[in-house]
C-alpha cells in the first residue's frame, strides 16, 4: 500500500494512527486540517453523523483578498480565525484538533493558533 520510507506514506500512516484515537462528537466535533503545497483547508466534522459542520480554506474569497499566497503561515492563521468564526456562529465552542498526520509546526500550528484566537477551545 505505502512504501516504507515514502514521506507521503509516512504522513498517511500517522494520520491513520491519529484517527484511531481522535473522533468528533456532536458536543465536541473534530477540527481537521489538510495541507497541500498551494493551500490549507480546515473542516469541523461530526464523525458520528458523518457531516461537515463548518469549513474554511485559503481559497475562500474572504481570505484571498487579505493574503497574497495560500501556502504561508499568514494564510493558515487567517483560515484558523475564519473557521473559528464560522464555528462560533453555529454554536460550536470546543473541538478536538486533528492535525492530519502532519507535524504540529509551521502552517499547522499557525492554523491552530488562529482558531484559538478566534475562540475555539482545544
Amino acid at each position: 500500500m505505502y512504501k516504507r520510507f515514502d514521506r507521503r506514506g509516512a504522513t498517511a500512516r500517522r494520520h491513520e494512527r491519529i484517527r484511531q484515537q481522535v473522533a468528533g462528537t456532536p458536543s465536541r466535533p473534530r477540527l481537521n486540517v489538510y495541507r497541500s503545497l498551494s493551500h490549507i483547508y480546515a473542516q469541523v466534522i461530526d464523525d458520528i453523523a458523518g457531516h461537515t459542520l463548518v469549513s474554511a480554506s485559503s481559497l475562500d474569497p474572504e481570505i484571498k483578498s487579505v493574503v497574497s499566497r495560500g501556502s504561508n503561515i499568514e494564510a493558515a492563521k487567517a483560515v484558523g480565525q475564519l473557521v473559528a468564526k464560522r464555528a462560533k456562529e453555529k454554536g460550536i465552542e470546543a473541538v478536538v484538533f486533528d492535525r492530519g498526520g502532519h507535524v504540529y509546526h509551521g502552517r499547522i500550528a499557525a492554523l491552530a493558533e488562529g482558531a484559538r484566537e478566534g475562540g475555539l477551545v482545544f
